[in-house]
């Protein structure tokens, strides 16, 4: 069984820092040493919350993702990665904190012991879209490598092609694509995939459920706990 579970990225300083070396192991295999989601202030952020795909038991982690908040203090990956290519992402951010907040689903990775699971692929989107309802937000940015286009599809999300080629961007190298996606309303469902939007909705309504998943590689089950411990800010 796998156990995905949800946290202020402070509260579990032992967790953040198997997320970031797990994440740093699997860049490296494809050659990526440089990359905005990477930095590791997140892990002092009270407004980074970690979702973690663990072993309930060895507590062994095999992927994870991040939903960041913007309040101020930092800026999104995708700014980062993005800014010097196109400003308009900042004024496209803007906009979006200031008629209701938003956020960024970045991070995102899944060890090889997993692969083929549809942990990357699909569950960690799903829990990201699920989970920010909690946090009263509008809108959720996302950088997408080219295998995770149709992932952000499923859930919603669309190209925004006023950025960039289209929506189109090289990145973290040269040599590869990234694409600009955003759910522009997490409220508002209506153009995720409607099998993705039902699950997304379960998992709002229920925080703790224990679900057999269907993979590419098979069936497993997966606790999920995704109720946010201490939601107050930290002041």
């Amino acid at each position: 069984m796998i156990q995905i579970r949800t946290f202020r990225a402070p509260d579990d300083p032992e967790a953040c820092e198997k997320f970031i070396v797990g994440h740093k192991k699997l860049l490296e295999i494809f050659g990526i040493t440089k990359i905005t989601s990477n930095r590791q202030e997140w892990v002092d952020d009270y407004n980074t919350n970690v979702i973690l795909v663990e072993d309930p038991k060895t507590k062994i982690v095999y992927g994870g993702a991040r939903l960041q908040v913007v309040t101020g203090q930092y800026s999104l990956p995708i700014e980062d990665a993005l800014g010097k290519y196109d400003n308009g992402i900042y004024e496209m951010v803007k906009e979006d904190q200031l008629s209701g907040g938003t956020c960024e689903l970045c991070g995102l990775w899944n060890s090889r012991e997993v692969a083929g699971m549809g942990i990357g692929s699909y569950i960690l989107s799903r829990v990201g879209a699920a989970i920010a309802s909690q946090l009263s937000l509008k809108s959720i940015f996302v950088l997408c490598a080219p295998i995770t286009v149709r992932m952000g599809k499923r859930v919603g999300a669309v190209v925004e092609e006023s950025l960039g080629d289209k929506g189109l961007f090289f990145y973290p190298k040269d040599d590869l694509i990234a694409t600009a996606m955003r759910l522009r309303n997490i409220y508002d469902l209506s153009t995720a995939d409607p099998t993705e939007r039902e699950k997304i909705l379960s998992l709002r309504e229920n925080f703790h459920q224990f679900i057999m998943e269907k993979g590419p590689k098979g069936t497993f089950e997966v606790e999920y706990n995704l109720k946010i411990p201490n939601l107050v800010k930290k002041i």
